[in-house]
């Protein structure tokens, strides 16, 4: 974990597991580690990123105003949910997307909490693939470019072979309405 951390300070990029699939992350505060992730992955950058928190108390740092209504989807979802929020700030604008938006995801996975806890930052979490390729559901389905591309591996998981898929995204607009996106 802290060889981790000391990697995403330095603004490195890591692979690591996450609540849903395997996925490349970086400090999400930092601008010039946000557009490495768009670079190794071959990403248009005009494709927002999502970032993880490990708690609801941290939402209201990164997003201007928080609906109730976010608190209790998080609250009663039973698989990952990330959440589309406009208004973003203090985050690398680059992840932004219309609307100053960004989908953000509290963590409920043991690992992926601390290490949000620990960097004291949202951590980008981004398919490990190239775009256009599948995403990993398992850390050998993890391209070598994309190992070879990061600062740092994780070594948590690699042999877990259960098949996670992405989260549930939901667009949550400031007027209450939402529009179900995956």
């Amino acid at each position: 974990m802290e060889a981790c951390i000391e990697v995403l300070r330095r603004g490195g990029l890591i692979l690591y597991p996450t609540d849903t699939i395997w996925g490349i992350g970086c400090d999400a505060t930092n601008a010039a580690a946000v557009q490495r992730v768009y670079s190794l992955k071959k990403r248009d950058s005009g494709k927002p990123l999502i970032v993880l928190l490990d708690s609801v108390d941290h939402i209201d740092h990164y997003v201007v105003d928080v609906p109730p209504m976010a608190l209790e989807l998080i609250d009663v979802a039973v698989n990952p949910l990330t959440i589309i929020f406009e208004g973003a700030f203090n985050l690398a604008p680059a992840l932004l997307g219309e609307r100053d938006s960004v989908g953000v995801r509290v963590t409920a996975d043991p690992f992926c909490r601390e290490l949000c806890a620990r960097l004291g930052r949202p951590l980008v979490s981004t398919s490990a693939n190239v775009s256009g390729e599948p995403a990993p559901a398992c850390f050998a389905q993890v391209g070598a470019a994309i190992k070879r591309g990061v600062d740092y591996v994780v070594n948590y998981r690699q042999d877990d072979v259960e098949a996670h898929t992405a989260s549930n995204i939901i667009l949550l607009r400031g007027d209450g309405t939402f529009k179900i996106i995956r």
